[in-house]
């Protein structure tokens, strides 16, 4: 059982592959579209990053992104590898992010270097960064381009997302993890407005069963039709 083979590798394998899985429209203008091929690809690329960074099953990843498609690049590539992520809200603060990548011990942080809200850059590494100096458990920072403003680097640390793709091969596979149904998949904090912000868990074959059938059940989508979800500024 694995996520990422679930999401990407059984569409591959079908007449789906070169249909279009997900279309992506930023603040700005952007529009970015991914085939169900060309979303494989990426997540097997950082997928193999991610292992030649030395993550392994049951390691954390800390992801502090906004809503761009990296983001569920990101979630794939972990699930494929049978890492656990968790997402922290891009706007929070410095101690936010710091408190849940201690609790959860993530050994790399995915981020970028800002975002764009209501028009304007907001700053992300920077946050990253305030953080990053009370998280001795991350080993590996890795930031996505997004809007182009200037940040720290730090050498033997900190790596380029797009870079660190580009020295991968166009047509990498990493096989995915043979996961238990009551393996963690990926941990969700809460916003931490009782005090200490608490972790809860998520397995992979329940999750997995919930969005499937979820999503069936409530809008019965055809290969058709496109499922249209409009994210919060905030993210």
């Amino acid at each position: 059982l694995n996520i990422s083979y679930n999401a990407l590798d059984r569409h591959v394998e079908s007449a789906r592959k070169n249909k279009l899985a997900y279309i992506w429209e930023g603040e700005m203008g952007e529009v970015r579209t991914y085939t169900y091929y060309q979303l494989y690809r990426e997540v097997n690329k950082l997928a193999k990053v991610f292992k030649d960074a030395g993550l392994k099953k049951g390691d954390r990843v800390a992801v502090y992104l906004p809503v761009i498609p990296e983001l569920p690049i990101t979630l794939l590539a972990c699930a494929r590898i049978g890492a656990i992520h968790t997402v922290v809200f891009s706007g929070f603060s410095s101690e936010a992010l710091a408190d849940r990548v201690n609790d959860s011990a993530a050994k790399i942080l995915v981020t970028a270097d800002g975002s764009f809200r209501r028009g304007k850059p907001v700053a992300i590494k920077d946050n990253a960064d305030r953080a990053l100096k009370a998280t001795p458990t991350v080993e590996k920072v890795i930031v996505v381009k997004r809007t182009a403003q200037p940040v720290q680097m730090q050498e033997g640390r900190d790596l380029w997302y797009d870079e660190a793709l580009s020295k991968i091969g166009a047509n990498a596979y990493v096989q995915p993890e043979n996961m238990s149904a009551y393996d963690p998949l990926f941990i969700l904090y809460t916003s931490g407005t009782t005090g200490k912000p608490k972790g809860v868990q998520h397995g992979t074959g329940g999750y997995l069963v919930w969005a499937y059938w979820t999503l069936k059940w409530a809008f019965n989508p055809t290969d058709e039709d496109i499922y249209w979800c409009v994210a919060d500024i905030g993210w």
